[in-house]
């Protein structure tokens, strides 16, 4: 600082400023539960008390010098407040894909609030504001291993409530290919899909019926270290680059919809959510995938009531079937001289169906019974169900589990049961027939969840642009209204 600006300075008002920042910052240290933070109130009593350091020694030089470093300053202190608001308070977000349609749709930019469930602590606190876990244009990591922190969650104005809109971090993305054209999709669905083929071609295609748990067991074992290896070979350059991890806050944001809560049990019967033994309400903008024959393309108008995107007419030109409300289905059903006709879409394959190392036979619309772990309950483990209940205790609970000759073992001990620590829930999309959820990847864990979609704060139509591709109607709409 100047001197002379310096001397102009009132100590009562300097005073009063550092007691009521220390006041806010200590407020805030309580509200995270994070003392390390003191370490900091030094640094603020000098700020506005003693002054010993020149935090803006530029000000005082001339030239090229003063006007670079105010430049710097002011970029620093933005990046900051930014990373500082991001964390803990709020995010933007936008829909990429059309697995919540026609509740949210692709182009809807969301104001995410970290404090409807509470924001995490930092787990991975090196990391450049705005930036996920790559930096654009330098292909890298954006982020610092190291130092990696527990997971601890502040306190927020409330929990997880079934049928809300959650985001939070992808749960099959703690491992992907390291390849860049590999790295959005399901690292563990492309390893069994490759194993399975691989191990069909050698010794011919399994049939898992006639085999008792244990014998299924050691066969998806083999089917999984079939397909790691073949991804880590890369014997027919498909460019996968070997494998990497991600921590748990740097790995993609995902939307769902939550349709079942810690401790529930859930099944899908013939496309409905059942908790309990009791049906789920499904959402007013739920669509499903239907066959359809037209006999006339659709009117544009019409497709821009409906929100049917090109993305839906393709999937119809390409495989017979388009995804639609009970809504559009009445409104296209009532054009004469359109629909020609219409069934809904009833696949039963149970490829990519989690657990993927379990033979369950279930299908996207029937599913389970499952029921969805909580934070102190204890479970019964057996070879019937360990295939559910792998992946939250081995890798996010942190627990080396073995299983050896018929045989469960948790940190090396013969385990019977076993205590989560965590809560977990069941997520799902809203377009149920084109949405890879909880079906396909399994339980979400308390700690991936990033926050609470509050309002929508923009929307633009990709299929359209200018202005006839803004979704007006949608324009500052709370998604809580969106049932």
């Amino acid at each position: 600082m100047i001197d002379k600006e310096k001397a102009k300075l009132d100590p009562r008002k300097q005073w009063a400023k550092f007691i009521v920042v220390l006041v806010l910052y200590l407020l805030f240290l309580f509200w995270v539960k994070s003392w390390l933070g003191l370490v900091v109130v030094p640094f603020i009593f000098d700020v506005y008390i003693t002054k010993k350091i020149q935090w803006q020694w530029w000000r005082d030089a001339e030239g090229p010098t003063r006007f670079i470093m105010s430049w710097v300053d002011a970029l620093v202190f933005a990046l900051v407040a930014v990373y500082f608001i991001n964390l803990f308070f709020f995010q933007n977000y936008v829909i990429p894909t059309s697995s919540l349609e026609k509740s949210l749709l692709t182009g809807d930019y969301l104001f995410v609030s970290k404090m409807s469930y509470g924001p995490r602590k930092p787990q991975t606190p090196l990391t450049l504001p705005l930036t996920q876990h790559t930096l654009p244009v330098f292909g890298c990591k954006s982020y610092i291993e190291w130092p990696q922190w527990k997971y601890e969650r502040a306190k927020g104005f409330g929990h997880v409530q079934l049928n809300d809109i959650v985001v939070f971090n992808f749960p099959a993305g703690d491992t992907l290919c390291a390849g860049e054209r590999w790295q959005g999709s399901d690292y563990y669905q492309m390893v069994y899909a490759y194993g399975e083929q691989l191990v069909a071609r050698n010794e011919g295609i399994a049939n898992l019926d006639s085999m008792n748990r244990f014998q299924q067991r050691q066969y998806f074992d083999k089917v999984y270290a079939t397909g790691r290896a073949y991804i880590m070979a890369d014997p027919d350059m498909q460019g996968f680059e070997g494998i990497m991890t991600r921590p748990v806050d740097r790995r993609e944001n995902y939307v769902k919809r939550c349709v079942g809560l810690p401790g529930q049990t859930l099944q899908i019967k013939n496309h409905i959510i059942y908790l309990d033994g009791k049906a789920n309400k499904e959402p007013d903008n739920v669509q499903y995938s239907y066959y359809l024959k037209l006999m006339n393309n659709i009117p544009d108008e019409l497709m821009k009531e409906l929100n049917i995107s090109e993305e839906d007419v393709m999937l119809l030109n390409e495989r017979g079937y388009m995804t639609l409300t009970n809504k559009a289905l009445k409104a296209l059903k009532a054009v004469p001289g359109l629909v020609q006709s219409v069934s809904l879409n009833k696949d039963n394959t149970t490829s990519d169906i989690y657990p993927q190392n379990g033979a369950m036979g279930w299908t996207r619309d029937n599913y389970g019974p499952i029921w969805i772990p909580k934070r102190g309950a204890t479970l019964k483990l057996s070879l019937d169900n360990i295939a559910i209940y792998e992946r939250p205790i081995r890798t996010y609970e942190g627990n080396d589990l073995k299983v050896r000759n018929g045989r469960i073992y948790i940190n090396g001990k013969e385990a019977h049961s076993y205590t989560f620590k965590m809560d977990y829930y069941w997520m799902m999309g809203d377009n149920r027939h084109n949405s890879l959820d909880s079906r396909y990847w399994g339980f979400v864990p308390e700690d991936h969840i990033v926050g609470k979609p509050i309002f929508i704060w923009w929307s633009s139509d990709p299929d359209r642009h200018g202005f006839s591709g803004i979704r007006w109607n949608r324009l500052f709409r709370f998604v809580d209204n969106i049932k």
